[in-house]
């Protein structure tokens, strides 16, 4: 990843807004197969199929050798997990991280889906975790820091006794898929790249609920927790418009489909 951050004009910012919709739209498609019994390769095949139907490029296949459309995050794997024949059971809970390029520019998000009925440890976890996310937007302003991005998502979710991945983070988005800065979602305020108009950053919390502590599973790329406990992972692409962030993709599809059910 270069270290240069590149501000992007109105109309790159338009271009990135059209990625992010097709983004949100995918994730509603996937949230209409997330029920036991499914396979996460199902789950993948879907949203591959979609974002090509509706004109864009699923961006994470053959990312560096990834194989899948979709990072699925069955409970302890924390990000950059592969579709399997792993049939979705009542009671887990899957995040599903996905990127789309379309028109050359790409947008971001992950949301971590109850499979059926989960228990209220599980819940408070995946609720805590988003609530996390937005606490880290309103701190994405123009004249702050990213370290202030970082501190306000930990102290969140830290006060609330989880605990936050270090070797995980954000990261800047437009033309590529991982641009400058990197987000850590801990740390102190005041610190880092000034946040600036023209910004679109990817603020991605990926909380555990034991140990922060992770493990990369001998395929390279599958990122657990190290005991085994859950982890949830929300992502939102925002841009920095006049002085404050503006949230580019939605959760709304999402919702619409899980109706009373969403977390």
């Amino acid at each position: 990843m270069s270290s240069t951050i590149y501000l992007k004009t109105s109309e790159e910012i338009e271009l990135i807004r059209k990625a992010c919709a097709l983004t949100s739209l995918t994730l509603g498609e996937i949230a209409k197969w997330v029920k036991p019994g499914v396979t996460t390769q199902k789950i993948d095949t879907i949203a591959r199929e979609f974002i090509l139907d509706n004109g864009g490029r699923p961006a994470c296949l053959g990312y560096g050798g990834f194989p899948a459309s979709v990072c699925m995050e069955v409970n302890e794997i924390v990000v950059h997990g592969f579709p399997s024949n792993y049939a979705l059971r009542e009671g887990d809970i899957i995040g599903t991280d996905l990127v789309v390029e379309l028109n050359g520019m790409n947008g971001d998000m992950c949301y971590t889906f109850p499979v059926g009925e989960i228990s209220d440890e599980l819940y408070n976890l995946c609720r805590t975790t988003k609530e996390s996310l937005f606490v880290g937007i309103e701190a994405c302003k123009e004249g702050n820091r990213i370290g202030d991005i970082s501190n306000a998502v930990q102290r969140y979710c830290q006060s609330r006794g989880y605990t936050v991945v270090q070797e995980m983070c954000g990261h800047g988005i437009g033309r590529d898929m991982h641009e400058a800065p990197e987000i850590p979602n801990y740390g102190r305020r005041s610190t880092g790249p000034m946040i600036r108009n023209g910004m679109t950053l990817c603020i991605e919390p990926m909380i555990n609920l034991g140990s922060r502590h992770i493990v990369i599973e001998r395929d390279g790329w599958t990122c657990r927790t190290r005991d085994r406990k859950a982890s949830a992972h929300y992502e939102h692409t925002v841009a920095v418009v006049d002085g404050k962030a503006e949230i580019l993709t939605s959760f709304e599809p999402v919702y619409q489909v899980l109706q009373d059910r969403f977390i």
